[in-house]
């Protein structure tokens, strides 16, 4: 049986345009941006002085010829990153790319999606430059961070502002049509197969005023964004969701810096990937056990439980505290976290809701909410958003398949790859999911994943990782599927050890090799005792360096050190 909803009151926009002039007139002396500038301060940024630098850079693209064509942006996020991803939408095709991606990336990014300019941090153009003249289009090279080499982006405002003063009316005669092709996104998951995932106005604007009905965001919310701003992710639910609401963005200045940004700009909502999460957690944790008596502690999943009441409220006043004093909701996306952290942060007065999405998607599929969660569920289908179980097996796992206006209108100049996916109305994703009564998804992992044995069984490896991640001596694992030489397929791992961990496991002893091994081959065991004989672990070989991963922290199936050129050890 569905759950019923009773919805947060919405607003209706035709698309970006509309909706920047919409939450402007709601918003204007609001602050929009509180971020630090090039010099290092902390400057502010009103909705009505966002909207007036949107409107600037556009009018100034346009009289560069830029109509209409595709607008690649490569930065840090920042204001600047901002600015330029608004304007280029209104005024073009915006074209995110990934700041971490190699030059040859970087280029073939550019080439595929024919972009006329570009506009980056500094030191990504100094890259851009030297590979600039191979270039299939003559690319502009707009600098955001304002150095002298380049065209830079203060210039152009200055002078789109001059435009405009002169009754340049070009900007206000944009027409959009909500169904084109707006926003052209580079993805590569975790296979290393890169596509560009063809989004329009109305893929976006349907996702955000879902979202918006069933997680509140409005004038009083404030965001730290932390993930990369050209993934869908941050980029519609980090940015344009809370535009969209009125609230308040700021920037965080690197992963070393989250603790000291939470503290400065005292944030009531951050999206975030699971590994930061865990990582706050554990701070938490490792803060309460040595400041409560041991009688509290032992079982870290039951401290607040067994809190008398007089010590609840202190606590959750001083977890709160250590993460700015205002924290309300922590939104996690791509990939599952354990149940019991869920409940933890609710437990401390702290909303942790678990989300289902794809760049395809723009990104949201299904999500915990304000009303209804279930911690070990990535949630229910968000408002206008239906999926369903394509060819479930007998426990009921199949393929997640979607349909609803957020769905992408393909992949650019691919049609094979978009027939693949797009059937009967339907986006097949190629992930394996199951649904409870309640509608509810829970994610078993990706299809190109799953390993089949020869007597029909289905293994998951992402199943069999959590298992193995949930130990502390474990850092990463990565479960494979490899022949066991008579014509079937066993269960391989491999696992980068948690050094510091396996030291203090061994009584602050530096760990040898031969520790090493014992304590993990111990660790696979118990792993092993949890899983039927068909699941167990066969080997598994130690690996000396993390895995390669996605800017989303998500390990790279298929990454370079990921190869099965090594022969598995015992």
């Amino acid at each position: 049986m569905e759950k019923k909803i009773n919805y947060f009151k919405t607003y209706e926009i035709a698309d970006l345009k509309d909706m920047l002039e919409k939450t402007v007139d709601k918003n204007a002396k609001k602050i929009a941006f509180k971020t630090r500038n090039e010099e290092g301060k902390i400057i502010s940024k009103s909705y009505l002085a966002f909207k007036e630098d949107v409107k600037a850079l556009a009018t100034k693209l346009i009289d560069m010829g830029l109509k209409d064509k595709p607008i690649a942006i490569m930065g840090k996020n920042s204001y600047s990153w901002s600015v330029s991803y608004l304007a280029s939408t209104i005024v073009g095709i915006a074209v995110p790319i990934d700041k971490e991606a190699s030059s040859e990336n970087i280029k073939e990014f550019l080439d595929v999606s024919e972009s006329r300019a570009i506009l980056a941090d500094s030191k990504y153009l100094d890259e851009i430059f030297k590979f600039k003249d191979k270039l299939k289009n003559k690319t502009l090279l707009i600098d955001m961070q304002n150095t002298s080499k380049y065209i830079n982006l203060e210039q152009l405002l200055k002078e789109g502002n001059d435009l405009i003063l002169n009754g340049n009316k070009d900007y206000d005669n944009i027409k959009i049509n909500p169904e084109e092709m707006k926003i052209l996104l580079f993805t590569s998951g975790t296979t290393g197969n890169s596509k560009a995932v063809m989004l329009s106005h109305k893929n976006i604007c349907s996702n955000i005023i879902s979202v918006a009905s069933i997680v509140k965001v409005d004038n009083t919310t404030s965001v730290l964004s932390i993930l990369p701003l050209h993934h869908t992710y941050e980029c519609t639910l980090g940015f344009l969701l809370v535009l969209y609401g009125g609230g308040t963005i700021s920037h965080c200045d690197g992963l070393r810096y989250i603790s000291q940004n939470i503290q400065e700009y005292k944030p009531t909502f951050i999206l975030c990937v699971p590994l930061l999460l865990e990582n706050v957690y554990k701070k938490i944790i490792k803060t309460l056990k040595t400041s409560l008596p041991k009688k509290y502690t032992e079982d870290e999943s039951e401290i607040m439980k067994k809190l008398p009441f007089y010590l609840k409220g202190i606590v959750k006043r001083k977890v709160k505290k250590s993460l700015g004093g205002k924290i309300k909701t922590f939104i996690v996306g791509a990939a599952a976290i354990k149940p019991d952290i869920v409940e933890n942060f609710f437990s401390l007065g702290i909303k942790v809701l678990q989300g289902y999405g794809l760049t395809e998607c723009s990104p949201l599929v299904a999500g915990n909410n304000d009303f209804y969660y279930k911690a070990a569920s990535c949630g229910m289908p968000i408002p206008n958003v239906e999926y369903k179980i394509d060819r479930p097996n007998e426990e009921g796992i199949g393929e997640i398949i979607v349909k609803g206006p957020n769905v992408m209108l393909g992949y650019y100049q691919n049609e094979e790859a978009t027939s693949k996916v797009l059937r009967d109305g339907w986006f097949h994703t190629g992930d394996l999911g199951y649904m409870d009564d309640e509608k509810f998804l829970y994610i078993a992992g990706r299809s190109k994943n799953m390993i089949l044995t020869k007597n029909g069984e289905n293994i998951y490896p992402e199943e069999i990782e959590n298992i193995l991640n949930d130990n502390d001596l474990i850092e990463e694992s990565l479960v494979i599927g490899a022949s066991n030489g008579k014509d079937d397929v066993q269960v391989k791992a491999k696992i980068f050890p948690n050094i510091e961990a396996i030291k203090e496991y061994l009584g602050n002893k530096i760990p040898t090799k031969e520790d090493i091994r014992k304590v993990l081959s111990d660790a696979v065991k118990k792993a092993n005792e949890k899983l039927p004989n068909f699941k167990h672990i066969k080997s598994f070989k130690i690996m000396d360096e993390d895995f390669e991963r996605t800017t989303t922290n998500k390990v790279k199936r298929f990454g370079k050190n990921v190869e099965d050129e090594d022969k598995e050890e015992k």
